[in-house]
């Protein structure tokens, strides 16, 4: 930020209007602070830097996408890995320095363009001339698709298209030397024969913990058939699993009698390198298809099958045929050997498969062209997509390699001297095309990378300015002296607009959830609540348009939808009455759009559908739990995921719907229907004395299930309980809740969702909503909270620590609590299991800025709704807003 006076300890007076994109965006952290790399991102797709100095993975830009990662650079035959990050929204810059040589690169995804690019930089910092060989490695493993862009969206891989979490983060963590062993998972899974389970919930035990660490939910799109999930006609006697050392992990002499829909479970055990399973196979039929063997419920399983009577190996991603049949209803003795490096399968002692290393793959090709530049060209064999290579700055020694190829370089380079080197990848469906766009974007490689950086100033300033191109509407301006808060909300806005895709939705800007390993194209209606002020601020008309989709689809069963087709996505949420009718309510007290209201969308018009959000607690109550308050069931994947007690009658949504009851009594009262206004008001205060009732004391609240009651102490029930039942809430009730924040949850200038104190911190394993952290919106939640109940000054000393958690970028989905080295605790983005570099809700702590430091909370229940903000707002101690009403 730029000071213009000094207006005492810590602050700075804030230039009036925006500031600088560079003064908003990341700083330099070293490799050994940061443990969740930096992302790319271009309006149009997404991707993960690496360890390394230049490779990329998790790159999708639909229809296209990338898999494995886009190679690595080689200093003298060794490859280095960077020991800083810098994070810009256009790029990220890579640094190492040692040996008296600086290198630097710099990769990005060119601005609303099919095109990565990346510059290095080797600068001699020694005293005398020196000649260094450099090398890059050239993938670009790029798929088209037009299906399978879900929350697990579909990956290319050598054998087909599917999505293998584990898999991909296993090759990612070989960059930067992390060694070349990427095959075989660390975790303890069961033994299976028969049937597979992929793609459903990727964990052993159907009521077992869902740990970050090695399980994911089955979140695939419904436009793509899923693979065929069958065992086979067979029987296994002899299976033995013996270790590296021959121990005997696991014996079962049989026979086990197969079908194609049954299954059967063993031990779990970890495949560790040497690891050896036999069994005795007889197939009784000819020409079979399905799986006979696997070791756990997850993509990147050792799996064992036959295709067609013949067998297969799969791991890691991975699938090899074999190409000899298998004679039926006799015994063969099939036997499997997993290393560090690959695995081999042999049938009656003979080998039949021996694993590949994924960079030796059969899907694509590549070769380098001479005339009229040197460039090298890939090609998917599977599907139209090409890419295209080509370089700025000194030639390089060009060789194909398959399926993809290496340029080297061999410098001289002066003391106090650099040389600087441009690589450009576009990607396409035509050859020719994705030549031409290589080359011309290399022809003059400091103006292509400079557009991209001015693009993206561009669409900042645009962020903020009435009656722009970019947007339907704009966001206001903060004018403060406190230099933190005026930084969160900045980043809050700039996670908005990093988080913005034009091309998933043509006409129309879509903010996506989270990601880059997840959902290029998802949206999830609990997240885009968690900013619903500023979503009708910036992008109304979009807001609208997306609202409509939602409603015209199954939002009672999913928690979001694939924008691109518009089909739902995962399981259903607790929270999608709350978010959805926030999101209606905002929207249209904000833009004065009441005609929205009797918009018909899937058969009903809005109104009724904010109905059915409003009082959706009425079809959830339950004579087993009380029968006032909804009972939102056993299934904790409906609440919070990871707290397995936090099910049935909780206090967070039911106070929320005493909020929403109460809007729809306000709205019902400006449609002059009064009796139906009365009767929403009574139900309110029934409502509301039932969630009273639950409260424990210090700050804690029941939870209610038929078989008993517990107690926890979680951001969430304070948050949503403090935001619509304030009032309600005796003095010394509000004074114990925010103590209870202050004293359980802050920590390391962020917080942690749950109370470590609670009993149930030992089994929630998700540092956003268990005790080791919290999710992104949690703090501004938590701030909206301490404001309504009389203490703003402690939700301004929250929001305005929140910059330090981000990791040198923006904020994550789960930012983890750790203890540095001097004791102190920090929090940063958590890299572990599924966890997203960025997530939409992030900008919870922005909204909080206007809603708990300068109450724009706009609502039925204010009979002046219309559109009333006013264009100017200051508050005393804090700063001024401008712009918030429509031009």
């Amino acid at each position: 930020m730029t000071a213009t006076t000094d207006a005492g300890p810590g602050a700075t007076e804030i230039t009036p209007g925006v500031p600088d994109l560079d003064d908003v965006a990341g700083h330099w952290v070293g490799a050994d602070e940061i443990a969740h790399l930096p992302s790319l991102r271009n309006q149009q797709g997404q991707g993960h830097v690496n360890a390394d100095l230049t490779s990329a993975s998790w790159l999708v830009a639909p229809p296209f996408t990338f898999g494995y990662h886009t190679g690595e650079l080689h200093l003298d035959g060794r490859t280095p890995a960077a020991q800083r990050f810098l994070w810009k929204p256009w790029g990220v810059v890579r640094e190492r320095r040692g040996d008296g040589l600086l290198l630097r690169t710099d990769t990005r995804m060119a601005l609303s363009r099919d095109l990565l690019l990346w510059r290095i930089t080797a600068t001699n910092e020694g005293p005398e001339a020196r000649t260094v060989e450099l090398s890059q490695d050239l993938y670009a493993r790029v798929a088209h698709t037009e299906v399978g862009y879900g929350w697990l969206y579909d990956v290319p891989w050598n054998h087909g298209d599917h999505h293998d979490f584990m898999a991909l983060e296993r090759i990612r963590a070989t960059t930067g030397g992390g060694g070349a062993s990427y095959l075989l998972s660390p975790a303890p899974r069961r033994l299976r024969l028969g049937r597979p389970r992929i793609p459903g919930i990727q964990r052993d035990e159907d009521h077992g913990p869902m740990l970050l660490d090695d399980a994911l939910p089955s979140h695939f799109s419904h436009d793509k058939e899923p693979e065929p999930r069958t065992g086979v006609d067979a029987a296994v006697r002899a299976l033995r699993v013996e270790s590296a050392d021959g121990g005997l992990v696991l014996d079962i002499d049989g026979p086990v009698t197969l079908t194609r829909d049954g299954e059967a479970t063993f031990d779990a055990l970890v495949l560790a390198p040497g690891t050896e399973i036999g069994f005795d196979l007889r197939l009784d039929a000819a020409g079979q298809s399905g799986t006979v063997l696997i070791h756990g419920n997850h993509p990147d399983s050792l799996q064992i099958g036959v295709e067609d009577g013949r067998l297969w190996l799969g791991i890691t991603g991975e699938r090899e045929f074999s190409t000899a049949d298998v004679p039926e209803r006799t015994w063969h003795r099939v036997s499997t050997r997993v290393e560090a490096d690959h695995a081999v399968l042999t049938l009656d002692g003979e080998e039949i498969i021996r694993t590949r290393h994924w960079n030796a793959s059969r899907r694509w090709a590549s070769h380098v062209t001479d005339s009229p530049e040197t460039m090298l060209t890939i090609e998917d064999t599977r599907s139209p997509a090409r890419a295209a290579y080509a370089f700025s700055g000194p030639a390089p020694g060009l060789t194909s390699t398959g399926a993809g190829g290496r340029a080297t370089w061999t410098c001289r380079i002066e003391p106090g001297q650099s040389v600087t080197l441009g690589i450009a990848c576009a990607y396409g469906t035509g050859a020719d095309q994705v030549r031409a766009e290589a080359r011309a974007a290399v022809q003059d490689f400091d103006a292509t990378l400079r557009a991209g950086t001015d693009g993206w100033r561009q669409h900042w300033s645009h962020m903020f300015t009435p009656g722009n191109p970019d947007f339907s509407g704009h966001l206001p301006t903060l004018t403060t002296h406190d230099a933190g808060l005026a930084r969160t909300y900045y980043m809050g806005a700039l996670q908005l607009l990093y988080m913005r895709n034009t091309r998933i939705r043509p006409g129309e800007p879509v903010f996506l959830t989270g990601g880059p390993r997840l959902g290029p194209t998802t949206t999830y209606f609990w997240d885009h609540s968690e900013w619903s002020r500023m979503y009708a601020l910036l992008e109304p008309a979009g807001l609208r348009s997306w609202l409509l989709r939602v409603l015209a689809g199954p939002y009672q069963e999913s928690f979001g939808i694939d924008a691109r087709s518009g089909g739902p996505l995962g399981n259903a949420y607790s929270a999608n009455d709350y978010a959805l009718f926030r999101l209606i309510e905002h929207y249209v007290c904000i833009t004065g759009d009441t005609a929205f209201l009797d918009t018909t969308a899937g058969g009903a018009t809005v109104l009724q559908h904010l109905e059915g959000l409003g009082f959706g607690w009425r079809d959830k109550r339950s004579p087993a739990t009380g029968g006032v308050l909804a009972d939102f069931g056993e299934d904790p994947w409906n609440l919070l995921e990871c707290i397995p007690g936090y099910t049935g009658v909780v206090a967070s949504f039911n106070g929320a719907y005493v909020g929403a009851t109460r809007a729809l009594a306000g709205l019902y009262r400006q449609r002059g229907r009064h009796q139906d206004a009365d009767r929403a008001e009574a139900e309110a205060r029934e409502l509301a004395d039932a969630v009273l009732d639950l409260y424990a004391g210090d700050g804690r609240w029941r939870i209610r299930r038929p078989d008993g009651t517990d107690t926890i102490g979680h951001c969430l029930d304070f948050g949503l309980v403090a935001a619509c039942l304030h009032r309600e809430l005796a003095p010394q009730v509000r004074l114990e809740m925010a103590d209870f924040v202050e004293r359980d949850l802050l920590a390391g200038g962020w917080m942690r969702a749950l109370s470590p104190n609670d009993p149930a911190a030992a089994t929630s394993d998700r540092p956003d909503h268990g005790a080791g952290g919290a999710f992104c919106a949690w703090p501004g939640v938590t701030a909206h909270g301490l404001a309504r109940l009389g203490f703003r000054d402690r939700a301004l000393t929250l929001l305005r620590d929140l910059a330090s958690a981000a990791s040198g970028g923006l904020w994550g989905q789960a930012m983890e609590i750790v203890t540095t080295a001097d004791g102190h605790l920090r929090a940063r983005v958590a890299e572990r299991g599924v966890s997203n570099r960025e997530t939409i809700a992030g900008a919870a702590g922005a909204e909080a800025v206007l809603s708990a430091l300068f109450d724009v909370n706009p609502s039925f229940t204010d009979p002046r709704h219309r559109a009333s903000l006013p264009d100017t707002l200051t508050a005393d101690g804090i700063g001024t807003l401008r712009g918030l009403r429509r031009p």
